[in-house]
């Protein structure tokens, strides 16, 4: 019994403020709706953007009261309303999100107050002038899982009708993919940039060094050939630098590592090379199929910028990097126990680093996150979906 008059005061809560939720939206988005759509001057013109903003705010307060009530999310789906005022007129008018709002906020205004039954129905459950009354006692089982019944109606009628829809849906997804492909087109960019800049300033510049040594060994070869040998021998140490930068900007592009040792071994040299004292555990990716190539380049490029981070900034000598197979994909934990406050929302706009991470694997539609309170420890962590 005690815990059903604790429901029952849990419901009551829940009604409660859907009652006050259905009340404030009432008195003011119907003002507001009405002023934008009766009004003909440019003010009210303005207003109809900002009454279905404030809708949205309502209709996520509610997902996360039915949330709270039932322990399972409603998803959302929204166009971002931004631009001059005639996009935000017409994103605002014909986002499916708003018509799965408005059909809530209507319907919600005929049963939001559920709530104000709780009142009389507690008052037929509890004792009358401080007595325990055996009417009241008799009742209580029957009337109190009627208020918990009530905001079970409350949230299941919210789910049903704050759900979006499969348009909104698709209209949420091409907006992802249509960010995920800016972010991987600029990530390519910043990479295509990277590979210039390592070839102009690296190889290049040895090949160069290299003809030239070449020509003056060629002038300098018959009447001094000891000076001509010198020459070729710098030209041939010249030869073996531009193909170690050769080399390196082939591992940038794609290490042969990868493609010979799997994801596993490449890590594992990449960890042995870092400088720091890494715990690698990839052991169940040693057996069985591979990951796509796609999917172990983005892994590996993870791995090393967060090792090359850590060794840089983090003040750790020590480092965890954990590949491990998911039901759906591929999932890459790296940790440092550095002094933290590494942040990816920077506004870096070049292809390495953490927003360099986040944008190679939002480019396969995985999800990544960084957790790096001060102090520590720092855990980069990231999802990359793929069939095995």
């Amino acid at each position: 019994m005690r815990e059903t008059v604790r429901r029952a005061g849990r419901a009551t809560v829940q009604l409660a403020l859907a009652v006050g939720l259905t009340a404030f939206s009432f008195a003011f988005i119907t003002v507001l709706l009405i002023t934008a759509i009766g009004t003909v001057a440019a003010v009210g013109i303005w207003l109809l953007p900002e009454a279905v903003l404030l809708i949205r705010r309502i209709a996520g307060a509610k997902r996360s009261m039915v949330a709270g009530w039932t322990g399972q999310e409603i998803p959302e789906a929204y166009q971002p309303i931004t631009g001059p005022l005639r996009d935000r007129l017409r994103i605002a008018v014909r986002d499916p999100g708003t018509f799965v709002d408005g059909r809530w906020m209507l319907a919600n205004y005929a049963y939001g107050c559920l709530g104000l039954l709780a009142l009389p129905l507690w008052l037929a459950a509890l004792p009358v002038d401080g007595i325990w009354c055996g009417l009241a006692r008799r009742r209580q089982p029957l009337v109190l899982p009627l208020i918990s019944r009530l905001a079970d109606l409350d949230a299941a009628w919210s789910t049903a009708l704050l759900k979006p829809s499969p348009k909104a849906l698709l209209a949420k997804r091409v907006e992802q993919l249509t960010q995920t492909r800016a972010g991987a087109i600029a990530a390519h960019s910043a990479e295509l940039r990277r590979i210039e800049r390592d070839l102009h300033d690296g190889a290049q510049a040895r090949l160069v060094a290299l003809s030239m040594r070449i020509g003056l060994a060629k002038r300098a070869y018959e009447r001094d050939p000891a000076a001509g040998r010198r020459l070729l021998d710098e030209a041939q140490e010249h030869a073996e630098e531009a193909l170690a930068e050769l080399r390196h900007v082939v591992r940038g592009i794609h290490p042969p590592i990868l493609t010979d040792r799997g994801l596993a071994g490449a890590v594992r040299a990449l960890a042995a090379s870092s400088g720091l004292d890494v715990n690698v555990q990839a052991g169940e990716l040693e057996d069985g199929p591979r990951a796509p190539v796609a999917v172990e380049s983005a892994a590996y490029f993870v791995v090393a910028e967060a090792l090359t981070n850590a060794a840089k900034h983090s003040g750790s000598r020590r480092a965890g990097v954990q590949l491990a197979r998911t039901r759906n994909g591929l999932r890459v934990v790296v940790r440092d126990d550095g002094k933290g406050g590494a942040d990816g929302r920077d506004g870096e706009t070049g292809g390495t680093g953490l927003p360099g991470m986040r944008r190679r694997v939002a480019a396969l539609d995985g999800t990544f996150a960084v957790t790096s309170p001060a102090g520590g420890p720092t855990v980069i962590e990231a999802e990359l979906p793929c069939a095995w």
